[in-house]
């Protein structure tokens, strides 16, 4: 999905009529109060952004979406840019930063960029919410042993770290491992670098 903010009837037309013809679906508005109350559909998405909107600040809006957690990529487009707001905008995260008259291909292309750069946050997002859930089915004391596993402890040095058996860290490093669904050290350690 691309949404489009411009404050220009005819650009937002264009520009839906060339996302249409490229196969992408779009919702256009005309301001970004507009866009914050359409809500956002659970899948890959990026933001076509103007830069100058009546009574609002675009490169301010970029920075208040990603303050308040809203993290959608942006592509600028304006009539009127100049190289610090370019700067400005690229350094906060924008995709791209077009100068109006823009050929429809560059447009496009960020688009594209704009699109793999969400599904891959997005994935990247399931991943780290899946390793957490996992990680919520240990139990204390298996936590404590992955934690000492993953840093590079022998079962030995484990139990004599928690003042247990080497049979008992076993046990609790076999659950750690079925739990987490890790089918390695190697593994359980990337695992526990994303945690």
């Amino acid at each position: 999905m691309v949404f489009v903010v411009d404050d220009d009837a005819g650009v937002r037309a264009a520009i839906q009529g060339l996302l249409k013809s490229a196969g992408l679906q779009s919702r256009c508005f005309g301001t970004t109060e507009e866009f914050l109350g359409s809500g956002r559909p659970d899948a890959p998405s990026c933001l076509v952004l103007d830069v100058r909107l009546p009574g609002a600040n675009s490169l301010d809006f970029q920075r208040e979406l990603a303050d308040a957690g809203f993290r959608i990529p942006i592509i600028f487009i304006t009539g009127h840019g100049d190289i610090p707001m370019t700067v400005k905008a690229m350094k906060s995260g924008a995709v791209e930063f077009l100068t109006k008259p823009f050929r429809h291909q560059d447009l496009l292309d960020a688009i594209h960029q704009a699109l793999d750069r969400d599904r891959v946050a997005r994935e990247q997002e399931r991943e780290l919410t899946e390793l957490r859930r996992r990680y919520g089915l240990l139990t204390p004391r298996e936590r404590e042993v992955m934690a000492l596993v993953v840093r590079g402890m022998l079962n030995k040095q484990v139990a004599s770290e928690l003042g247990t058996s080497v049979i008992t860290v076993k046990i609790h490093r076999g659950h750690v491992m079925r739990k987490m669904q890790a089918e390695s050290l190697a593994q359980l350690v990337t695992m526990a670098a994303k945690l």
